[in-house]
């Protein structure tokens, strides 16, 4: 990482494990609360590094004033990293959700300290533009041998607090963990993952009943969340499946595949079919990188 572990030696190593001031970073479109969870995060990361400095220097009085490597120095490692159980992270307009992150942490000496930010930005944590705080100070680590630790950590994200639509699509993991002898490794990017804007597939077969031979008209409607504006707004111009299937069951067949409205008519979809049998219709998207897929309930109609 790319905070400066030189300035730790002196008077400032003294207060190493002190929080520095948060400061000012949110760019004039972004919303508040994004701009003030990047200067958490910010914050929270340099505290971090100091904390794992600070011991690395206590552990090697030698060092005197040189400088400290920012990216880590011994054996410390971090592996088997998993956030979210291993999927994506989804959220809507309004509700938090609880993520944990799961990781081993390794040192010959043993584990003394873990801990990890969420964040989204540039290449380095100094590029970062909103970020997550873990719920407590630290990991939970439980050892499963001398050099061996299990770690967790749970973090609770808030739409309107943490996202702005730019943010949707990869995360990162920043982790620093260091080690009972001084050692320590702090890595911008540990693992990487997904953070998407929920969606929404709606269908709507009409008339019903329908006469067979007679005009069957099916609507539906793709929208997804707007960090933004806390609200849902259509997802323009993408591909949306029609599917079928007998009403006596059976598996869905896709049809043909229809470009979702702009403008006024943004996320809509709409086609006819010649009602021939009694049948259930959907729609379906296969999601992209920012947006998940989703599979609007089935609408059955009665042919007569």
């Amino acid at each position: 990482m790319r905070a400066t572990a030189a300035a730790l030696s002196g008077a400032l190593a003294l207060t190493a494990f002190a929080l520095p001031a948060v400061q000012a970073v949110a760019a004039p479109s972004k919303p508040a609360p994004a701009g003030d969870a990047a200067s958490a995060a910010r914050a929270a990361h340099q505290a971090d590094l100091r904390k794992a400095t600070a011991a690395h220097r206590e552990a090697a009085p030698s060092l005197g004033a040189r400088a400290v490597p920012d990216d880590g120095s011994g054996d410390t490692a971090v592996s088997d990293i998993v956030v979210n159980g291993g999927k994506d992270v989804v959220l809507g307009t309004t509700n938090t959700k609880h993520v944990t992150v799961t990781f081993t942490v390794t040192d010959n000496s043993g584990v003394e300290y873990a801990n990890a930010i969420l964040w989204h930005g540039g290449p380095t944590f100094e590029d970062v533009d909103t970020g997550v705080l873990p719920d407590g100070e630290q990991a939970v680590c439980t050892e499963t041998s001398a050099t061996t630790a299990n770690c967790k950590l749970t973090y609770t994200i808030d739409p309107r607090q943490h996202l702005f639509n730019d943010a949707a699509g990869t995360w990162k993991v920043a982790m620093t963990a260091v080690g009972n002898d001084g050692d320590f490794t702090d890595r911008d990017n540990a693992k990487t993952f997904a953070m998407k804007r929920y969606s929404k597939l709606t269908v709507n077969a009409s008339p019903e009943p329908v006469k067979k031979g007679k005009t069957l008209t099916i609507t539906g409607k793709l929208t997804r969340a707007n960090w933004d504006t806390s609200k849902y707004a259509g997802y323009t111009k993408q591909p949306v499946k029609l599917q079928s299937r007998p009403a006596s069951g059976g598996s869905y067949a896709t049809l043909k595949t229809y470009t979702s409205g702009s403008g006024s008519s943004a996320g809509v979809v709409k086609t006819t079919r010649t009602a021939g049998k009694d049948t259930c219709w959907r729609y379906s998207f296969a999601g992209t990188s920012t947006t998940p897929a989703v599979t609007s309930t089935g609408d059955c109609v009665d042919v007569r």
